[in-house]
């Protein structure tokens, strides 16, 4: 939790700002509240996570419309040219950012699609990443994944969910651009 950093308040997004913003790469992944019913729209996303190397910086997107400073971190951050994003699976976070804050996210690579091996139709999650690139087991809790994240407080066990999303994101691009022999043998072009 000390790695991880609820914005709320002006000077909060600033803070983000400054430090996502002198960030080469930063790690992106948003949560929404699920959907459970047939035909049930999604309201999400309701969480969006960007991560440098050393902080978590999470940010709440309510059913109230988004206060300004926070509206313009994400703005700056997500639709910046010269900060690339990386995430897994971001299709669908792209669609509904751009459709719930009208931001058309910039520079984003999908490692879901970017990392996969020759010959794999799959796309590749975080887990898979994680034990290819690391050897390690990534846990990811379904029963956390399916909770409330439209809720106007987390649970601790919420954030450092969401703040590792974004952070494992991260360190899977620095761990595979350090290391190109692991590199897929397609090239993959930044998602749109």
């Amino acid at each position: 939790m000390a790695n991880v950093r609820m914005v709320k308040t002006p000077e909060e997004a600033a803070l983000a700002l400054a430090a996502l913003a002198a960030a080469d790469v930063i790690g992106f992944d948003t949560e929404s509240k699920p959907t459970f019913a047939k035909g049930e729209a999604s309201t999400g996303p309701h969480l969006v996570q960007l991560a440098t190397d050393d902080i978590a910086y999470l940010v709440q997107i309510g059913a109230a419309p988004l206060p300004e400073a926070l509206h313009a971190l994400l703005r700056a951050v997500l639709e910046s040219p010269s900060i690339l994003k990386v995430g897994f699976g971001l299709g669908d976070d792209l669609r509904r950012l751009r459709s719930k804050l009208g931001i058309d996210t910039q520079n984003v690579v999908d490692l879901s699609t970017t990392l996969r091996r020759r010959g794999e139709r799959n796309t590749l999650g975080a887990k898979t990443a994680v034990a290819r690139f690391f050897a390690q087991a990534l846990s990811k809790s379904k029963r956390i994944t399916t909770t409330n994240w439209a809720l106007p407080r987390l649970s601790e066990k919420q954030i450092l969910y969401a703040a590792d999303d974004a952070h494992v994101a991260l360190r899977l691009y620095r761990h595979w651009r350090a290391h190109p022999q692991t590199a897929p043998a397609a090239p993959a072009a930044p998602a749109p």
